[in-house]
């Protein structure tokens, strides 16, 4: 069993509000489950307006599949987000 874990830090330029960031990281979050089945979840910077830490976590029996959904993840929020800039991205195995 492999499991794959990709944090994926987020700068959300126009926001002035948590209320603003809430409001994008719940969609991020909610599409990249729906899109690829993935366990999403907000995991760092709660309190900071322009910024968000997503975490996301796939199990595989096969590591180039994990690998390579958590890639097509990222990219997925580079192309249809436009609203957000990807700073930096790890992915781990646990």
């Amino acid at each position: 069993m492999i499991i794959a874990a990709c944090t994926m830090v987020l700068r959300l330029p126009g926001n002035g509000s948590l209320k603003g960031k809430r409001s994008v990281v719940k969609s991020i979050v909610a599409r990249l489950h729906q899109e690829f089945n993935l366990s999403v979840a907000e995991v760092g910077a709660q309190d900071v307006w322009q910024e968000a830490v997503i975490g996301m976590v796939c199990v595989s029996s096969d590591r180039d599949y994990a690998h390579g959904l958590l890639e097509r993840a990222v990219q997925w929020v580079m192309l249809n987000r436009p609203d957000v800039e990807v700073l930096d991205y790890s992915i781990e195995w646990c």
